[in-house]
Parts: C-alpha cells; sequence; structure tokens
C-alpha cells in the first residue's frame, strides 16, 4: 500500500525530505504555517557533504543560478575600517564564508520547484498528533483532520511535532546566550561582496551581508543576553527591543534601525541548540533543527537538514518498516550530527564580547590564526575536519524517471 507521510514544516528540510519520499515512491504531504514559500532570509551555505546530496537531487545547477558570490567575512571598528578579514578561500574555503552560499529563500524556491507534484498545506500547522499501532491521527489548526501512516517534524527549532510527541520546548532547546534578527535594507555602502560586521561592547553585533541586487543588503541585528520573556509571534514588540538595545551603537546600526519599521521579511529568534536523545517515538521523527541545531554559531544547519532529509528517507526506502528505518537513520547520522553541532572556540563570548578589550584580543586572536604558522593546523584543528558520514547509495532514491515505486510497509 502507498505510504502517506505528513512533514511539518516547509522550509529546507521538509521539502528536501518530500523530494527524496516522493522519489521512493512514498505520498508526501507538507503542511507549513507561513502563507507560501518565504522569501529571502538569511544567507545559508552547503559545505561538505551536502553538496553530494544536491547533486544527487540533480538541483545543483538550479542553486549555482542563484548563489551570492561572498569574499569573505570582515570585523570593522566603528568608522568603517577593516580590522581582521577571513576570506572565503580561509581553511581551503571551510571559514566563515562557504564557496557556495545562498539565501534562505532562495534555497527554498529551488526546493519548492523541484517538488511541485508534492501536496503543499500553506497557511495551517500540527495541532493534535494521535498514534496508534497502524497510523498517525492529525488534528490541524484550521480544523481538518487527517490520517496518515508517519508523521515527521521538520519544524525548526520551535518545533510543535516534537513538543506533542516528544515534550516541552525546554527539555530539548538550549539557550545559548544570545538573540539575532535578519531582515532586508537598502544598503549603506558599498559592501564589495563582503559580509561586514561591527562588533560594540556589550556583546552587539551590527551585520551587512552582500544581496544580490547591490542597492539591497541582509542586516543582522545580534545582542548577547540571558533569556528574555518575550512572544515569538509579536514582531513590533521585538522590533521594540531591538531599537533599545542598538540605539547609539555605531557604525550602520542608526541607518539600519531607521529600516526596521517597514522589514517585511524579519526575522528574530533565539541563539539556541536543540539536542534530542532520540529522534524517534513511534511513528513520529524529526529531522533538521527539529531534532538536531547547533545554532547559528555552530552552522551547518543547512547541510544537516539536507543530509539527514537524505538519510531518512534513504532508510525508510531500504527497511519499508518505520520500525527499523528511524533507529538505522539515527545510527547513520550521528556521528555527523555530533561533529557538526561543535561550537567554535570559546563559543558566544569569543565572537561577540562583551568589552572593548575583549574585542581587541578576538580579533588578535583571528590575526594569528590567519598566519602562515598556525593558518593549516587551525584549519585541521577547528573547521577543516573530514565530515563524520559515509553517504550511502541508496538504490530507491536514485531515479525519478517512470512510474513511482510503491513502498510496502514489511509485516512482522
Amino acid at each position: 500500500m502507498s505510504k502517506s507521510v505528513l512533514i511539518s514544516g516547509g522550509g529546507i528540510a521538509g521539502p528536501a525530505l518530500a523530494f527524496w519520499l516522493r522519489r521512493a515512491g512514498f505520498a508526501p504531504t507538507v503542511v507549513e504555517v507561513a502563507g507560501g514559500p518565504r522569501p529571502g532570509g538569511q544567507t545559508v551555505d552547503l559545505r561538505g557533504i551536502s553538496k553530494e546530496v544536491v547533486e544527487r537531487m540533480g538541483l545543483m545547477p538550479a542553486v549555482r543560478q542563484r548563489q551570492l558570490h561572498e569574499r569573505g567575512f570582515e570585523y570593522v571598528r566603528a568608522d568603517g575600517r577593516r580590522s581582521v578579514a577571513m576570506p572565503a578561500e580561509l581553511f581551503d574555503g571551510a571559514g566563515p564564508v562557504a564557496e557556495i552560499e545562498i539565501l534562505r529563500g532562495d534555497l527554498a524556491e529551488v526546493l519548492a520547484e523541484a517538488t511541485q507534484e508534492v501536496e503543499y498545506l500553506y497557511g495551517d500547522s500540527v495541532a493534535q498528533l494521535d498514534q496508534d499501532a497502524n497510523g498517525v491521527d492529525v488534528a490541524f489548526a484550521s480544523g481538518t483532520r487527517r490520517r496518515f501512516d508517519l508523521v515527521i517534524g521538520a519544524d525548526g527549532v520551535h518545533s510543535r511535532v516534537r513538543r506533542l510527541a516528544f515534550g516541552p520546548h525546554d527539555r530539548f532547546v538550549q539557550h545559548l546566550g544570545g538573540y539575532t534578527s535578519y531582515f532586508t535594507v537598502e544598503a549603506p555602502e558599498d559592501l564589495n561582496h563582503w559580509m561586514k560586521v561591527y562588533t560594540a561592547p556589550r556583546g552587539l553585533w551590527v551585520g551587512l551581508r552582500p544581496d544580490h541586487d547591490p542597492r539591497f543588503a541582509k542586516a543582522l541585528l545580534s545582542f548577547r543576553s540571558p533569556v528574555i520573556d518575550y512572544d515569538y509571534r509579536d514582531v513590533a514588540a521585538q522590533k521594540a527591543l531591538l531599537n533599545q538595545r542598538f540605539k547609539d551603537v555605531g557604525w550602520h546600526a542608526e541607518h539600519i534601525l531607521k529600516q526596521l519599521p517597514t522589514a517585511e521579511d524579519f526575522y528574530f529568534d533565539s541563539t539556541s541548540r536543540v539536542v534530542v536523545p532520540e529522534w524517534s517515538q513511534g511513528r513520529v521523527a524529526l529531522v533538521g533543527d527539529a531534532g538536531y541545531c547547533g545554532s547559528p554559531l555552530a552552522g551547518h544547519g543547512t547541510a544537516l537538514a539536507l543530509v539527514g532529509a537524505y538519510v531518512l528517507a534513504g532508510e525508510l526506502a531500504a527497511n519499508g518498516n518505520h520500525e527499523h528505518a528511524f533507529p538505522a537513520y539515527q545510527r547513520r547520522m550521528q556521528a555527523y550530527v555530533d561533529q557538526r553541532m561543535e561550537l567554535p572556540p570559546g563559543g558566544i563570548k569569543m565572537a561577540m564580547p562583551m568589552t572593548a578589550f575583549g574585542i581587541g584580543y578576538r580579533d588578535t586572536m583571528i590575526r594569528l590564526m590567519m598566519s602562515k604558522l598556525l593558518a593549516g593546523p587551525m584549519g585541521k584543528l577547528t573547521v577543516g575536519k573530514p565530515d563524520a558520514i559515509d553517504l550511502q547509495t541508496y538504490s530507491d532514491l536514485q531515479s525519478s524517471d517512470g512510474p513511482l515505486r510503491i513502498a510496502a510497509e514489511q509485516t512482522e
């Protein structure tokens, strides 16, 4: 019989999983709380083995057409002068800026175009899950009810599926001491294809990243803070908080804040990591940030989402029975996830110092790391490790030509 799979989340992991599941003969449905694919967003990257996954999808030409060409990352002083720069080729391309950088919305668009035959339910979300030995009854926020063989949470750090099937948010999400926002602004200067970040005392970051159109830039406002009690649905309150934190900070902060009220692609969230010991509960499983997220500090979130979707779909296709497939998926992914969730040396304290002395110390250490003497060893020690996963070749995922194969569940 056809295996129906509900995937909660229409960002990166969800559509990628739907792509592979449909290729293997499953019947995926993606539910996304937003009214449609979300444009814009922060810049994400493809690193290591995730590039191989995109190649196997046949989507690398589409990604290349949309990729941003960034020369590197630089810390600047309040007057805009460069303090230290890390070019894209640093550590053989494994530094802060990768070879393939792409706006999150552009990557989501590529995946949406590749899954046009998949059923998408926009403007809705999962409200309740009731599973039994044969399937999962799902109640949606819209009031409709449907039954699926499996449910997958690909709905990010604040996963509703995880909360319903695994337990409260606080059990799995660890606050790392900061908050971050992204949105589009008019470019206050020619970035010359560099990502620029000004660090102010009190753990404040004001950043700008290039956009496809040089008239615009992706603004970044980040700050260190213990947990703040705020309503993640109240955008006006979040913008007011940023205005308070970044008033009179310097560099381009004032220019960015002036455009904050009209920012349509505004995003704000905590800097958190997600650790879930077991990624499945019965017929419900997690993929991407919903199950394992190292935070923006660790990076690799997009890579983990793409690789996780491929492996999960591959194991479901190879095993048929979710009772075998879900544990196999975690076994294959665990070492890679553990590796790519590691935070950089010093974590948020090193990246966003609280004092002028700390900022100077950070920049001096980066210059030392980039010196001819240490660049090679530091690259291998920090970000140059090979991916800790052997990417399997799943025969059921290799071709989309011809009629879809139907995966039957193994009987016990």
